[in-house]
Order: structure tokens, then C-alpha cells, then sequence
């Protein structure tokens, strides 16, 4: 049976991704013991996947070689199995392929059954998902919000920003978002719950914060690290905490990224920061899924989606990440 799928051609020039990803037909392989095929339904679309694009030797993914599938979260429905644990119709969360059909092998690829297949599937890769965990761990965990603590958020329109953000709101921090236009801005402010907003792109962030956060800022839960982290540092509150989440700046880096411009101020502020990457607690779904389940049925957690329907479209979709065309979860949806 023939499987659409994307396939990375060569490695991307910047955000320029027509050129780096085909669609090609590939016969699919006949499974082996412990595999099961899924029909994808939903593409989950992921800043860290550019990382897979890369040849970098010391990312904490490898790379996908070239003419390879790419690579990234799905949810589907299961066809065929080899593997006892799971069985034809079962709906699945896992690593695949950006195609029609992926072949998963269950303990490669961080598979979980949904228990709920009625829900809407896009759930399973948004609040109830990595992207979900992402924001609680980073804001309760690495971040310890506490009430009454100014939070600053980058990226803060995109779907982790925005579900850390009203994660820090519940928390009860004063929040502050930054983001790429006056139109997010707005509503952050008037959908999201977010105290205030800074336009990045037409303000000086660093003057910003400190008009937002005068006591200075005791969280800030990077997106994107480079010049928006330059900027927050000297308005760091002593003892602050930057829970480190992704690096959307530095994932097209060719070379070695330099450090922060102000890093004598983790010394100076007695600063902690601290990396964080989902898969390290992926195991704790049934921990975590209960409380961003809850919050979301009382209404102070929300997450938008930008929906795609299309095998055909998947580049389109996955593009919105880096142009900051997207509100909150981009997924790409197969008919």
C-alpha cells in the first residue's frame, strides 16, 4: 500500500521549508512483531521538530537524515497490529510520520491509547499533551510560581506561551506576555487573562518590563532565547527563575550560539535557570492530565487551535510557527 508522506530533502535554509520537504509516495513495509500501523488523523506542528531537521551532533533529538520521513507527534487510528497491547481501532497519541500512515514500534515512540476518543483529538496534542505538561512543569516545577510574583512569558501567543501563562495566572502571578503584534496583545489581554502584553517587534521589551514589573521580574519562562532573553536579564528580581523551554531563535543556528549578552547577571541576581524537555515527563500523563483537565473545565485554561486540513498543506501549516502567524496550537488535520 502506497503512504503520502513528507520527506526531508535537504537540510532548510532559515524558516524556508518548500525546498527542504517533498511529499513522495513510499511503499509502506510489512510489519514486524511489536509494530502496529496507524492512520494518522491529526499532525501535531512543533517548533522543536526544526531541531530534527538539523545535523547538529550535540541536539537533544538526532537528526532526520535526509530522503528519511519526517518525524513528529500524531494521533490515529490503529489498522493493523503485531503488538498484543493494542488493537485494530484503538486511538493512539505517539511519534510517527508526517504521512498518511505511520508504522510505530510502541516503545520508541512514547505511544499512549486515548481513553476518550470521543473528545476532540486535537486535545491529545494541546492542553493534554506534551504542550500541556510543558506549561505546567515549567510554570509549578522549574518556575515554583508563587502568588503574587511577576511572570513574563515569551512567545506568549503560541501554544505552550499561552497555556503557561494562564497556568502562572491560576498560580496567582501577575502575568506579562510577549508576543509579535498588537492584535495578539489584545487578546491575551481580553481572551487569556494576561495583565499585560508587549509588542516585541515595535517596543523596547527590556524599557517594558520594567514599567510592567517594577519590583522586577521573578519568572520568566523562555521561548525563544537571543535578543528577547538579552532584553529580560537586567530585569531579572533577584533570585529569579528562567525555566528554559524552547529556543526558537537559535534552532536555525549553523554554527555555535553564543551565550546571554548579560550572563555576569545570574551571578549578580542569583539567577537559576534550568532546561526542561517534555519526553522527560511524558511517563506522567496520568499525574498531570487530571489537573489541566480540570482547569479546563472550569474555564481558566483555554487553548486555541489552528486547524489545517491536508496532507498536501502540512509545510503551509508548519511554517505559521516561524512566521508568527499562528494563535496558539497549529495542528494539520487529515480528512
Amino acid at each position: 500500500m502506497d503512504n503520502r508522506c513528507w520527506v526531508l530533502s535537504q537540510r532548510p535554509d532559515g524558516n524556508s521549508y518548500e525546498n527542504a520537504l517533498t511529499l513522495v509516495d513510499m511503499p509502506l513495509a510489512a510489519l514486524e512483531d511489536g509494530q502496529f500501523l496507524l492512520r494518522n488523523r491529526i499532525l501535531s506542528m512543533d517548533t522543536g521538530t526544526r531541531m530534527y531537521m538539523t545535523d547538529r551532533e550535540d541536539s537533544y533529538q538526532p537528526g532526520v537524515p535526509l530522503g528519511s520521513p519526517m518525524l513528529g507527534t500524531v494521533v490515529g487510528e490503529v489498522v493493523q497490529s503485531r503488538d498484543a497491547s493494542y488493537s485494530a481501532g484503538d486511538i493512539v497519541r505517539c511519534y510517527g510520520n508526517w504521512s498518511d500512515y505511520s508504522v510505530v514500534a510502541p516503545d520508541e515512540t512514547y505511544a499512549a491509547k486515548i481513553l476518550n476518543p470521543s473528545d476532540d483529538l486535537k486535545t491529545y496534542v494541546g492542553a493534554l499533551g506534551a504542550n500541556g505538561w510543558t506549561a505546567y512543569v515549567g510554570v509549578v516545577e522549574v518556575g515554583k510560581a508563587k502568588a503574587g510574583e511577576a511572570f513574563v512569558v515569551s512567545a506568549a501567543a503560541g501554544c505552550t506561551g499561552i497555556m503557561a501563562g494562564q497556568i502562572a495566572k491560576i498560580m496567582g502571578c501577575r502575568v506579562i506576555g510577549i508576543a509579535g503584534s498588537d492584535e495578539k496583545g489584545e487578546i491575551l489581554r481580553s481572551d487569556y487573562g494576561f495583565d499585560a502584553t508587549i509588542n516585541y517587534k515595535t517596543e523596547d521589551v527590556s524599557e517594558k518590563l520594567g514599567e510592567h514589573a517594577a519590583n522586577g521580574v521573578d519568572i520568566y519562562f523562555d521561548n525563544v532565547g537571543g535578543d528577547i532573553l538579552d532584553a529580560v536579564m537586567p530585569q531579572m528580581a533577584d533570585f529569579g527563575r528562567i525555566p528554559v523551554c524552547g529556543l526558537i531563535t537559535n534552532y536555525i543556528a549553523s554554527g555555535k550560539v553564543p551565550g546571554p549578552a548579560n550572563y555576569d547577571l545570574v551571578l549578580m541576581k542569583r539567577l537559576r535557570i534550568e532546561g526542561f524537555f517534555s519526553p522527560d515527563f511524558y511517563a506522567r500523563e496520568p499525574e498531570l492530565n487530571p489537573k489541566l483537565n480540570a482547569w479546563m473545565g472550569d474555564g481558566r485554561l483555554q487553548l486555541p487551535f489552528d486547524t489545517t486540513t491536508g496532507l498536501e498543506n502540512t509545510v503551509t501549516a508548519y511554517s505559521k510557527l516561524f512566521s508568527g502567524q499562528n494563535l496558539g496550537k497549529v495542528v494539520v488535520q487529515l480528512p
